[in-house]
């Protein structure tokens, strides 16, 4: 497993990070072993969020990690807060923020979080507001990190002015199929195509420049939830590269797309949402391989972009 080395933030972090979106579907033993195979793999960064199954994938969690006999402070929890399905609305208050850490902590059982995430962005929110609730939790040593989920270079700047700890991480969509972070910079100026629109504000070169790790959440995923484009039948050519450099490098299709994310300079994270070791396993290896710049490339093209 490559390791990453957080600025700002903690060390030795895995660089594929175990998404529990998915955990609610296992029994608590199942649970226990996913959390098992993960860690057997070098997975030492679990994520989730109060949304994921409204709670139950941290009650999960919280109930199968003392059966797996892995210790709490050998692994780094972290959780998302301020999407509300329920009430259909994103909430970054003061009061929210601290309720809802403390419902996560109970799920989880334990006494402190790793990082806390904000949840997509909250249309009313008030910085100092959230600089408070911050304060207070890192004060309380309730968390140790923050950061941000799907948040523009303004927003961050202005959260920023106000938050006294890091913003350490924020998670972004990206894959060879949703490369919008990487594809503005290459179209810029071109009235040719529609992949010249800036959809996301420069954040990646934003997170780079204030030291900012981002996680790629559905990295193998077409679109936001249709399926994996790995052999799917409407992403040919690219299937035929995976499967090419696949056999160089002696790994599956699932690792070369998932090394094409851990290749870039930015020094990713990559979430894995599966609960099927097998899978997990697969997605594991593209630690084992260390693209060329030509063979990143090959990659791109295939995936339906073109040199302007």
């Amino acid at each position: 497993m490559k390791m990453l080395d957080v600025v700002n933030g903690p060390k030795n972090v895995s660089r594929i990070i175990l998404g529990c979106m998915r955990m609610p579907a296992l029994s608590v033993d199942e649970a226990a072993r996913m959390i098992s195979v993960a860690s057997d793999m070098g997975i030492n960064f679990f994520d989730h969020a109060t949304c994921y199954g409204d709670g139950e994938a941290e009650t999960r969690f919280g109930d199968a990690l003392p059966k797996t006999g892995i210790r709490r402070e050998d692994i780094f929890l972290q959780s998302k807060c301020g999407l509300h399905f329920d009430t259909k609305e994103f909430n970054w208050s003061k009061e929210d923020i601290l309720k809802s850490t403390d419902e996560i902590l109970s799920r989880l059982k334990t006494d402190y979080l790793d990082a806390l995430l904000l949840h997509r962005p909250d249309l009313l929110y008030d910085p100092e507001e959230i600089a408070e609730a911050f304060d207070q939790l890192y004060t309380a040593g309730k968390v140790k990190y923050f950061g941000v989920s799907n948040v523009t270079p303004m927003q961050l700047e202005l959260l920023r002015k106000y938050v006294k700890q890091p913003l350490i991480f924020n998670q972004l969509q990206f894959s060879l199929d949703q490369s919008q972070l990487v594809d503005q910079a290459l179209y810029l100026n071109n009235k040719t195509t529609d992949r010249s629109i800036d959809r996301d504000n420069g954040i990646l070169d934003y997170c780079r420049l204030h030291d900012i790790t981002i996680q790629a959440w559905s990295p193998l995923q077409i679109g936001m939830f249709k399926g994996c484009f790995v052999d799917h039948p409407d992403f040919p050519e690219l299937n035929e590269v995976l499967g090419q450099l696949g056999e160089k490098y002696g790994v599956p299709k699932t690792a070369i797309a998932i090394a094409w994310i851990l290749r870039h300079p930015a020094k990713m994270q990559a979430i894995a949402g599966t609960m099927n070791p097998d899978h997990l396993k697969d997605i594991c290896d593209a630690t084992k391989v260390d693209l060329t710049h030509n063979e990143w490339y090959q990659l791109y093209l295939a995936s339906g972009k073109f040199l302007p």
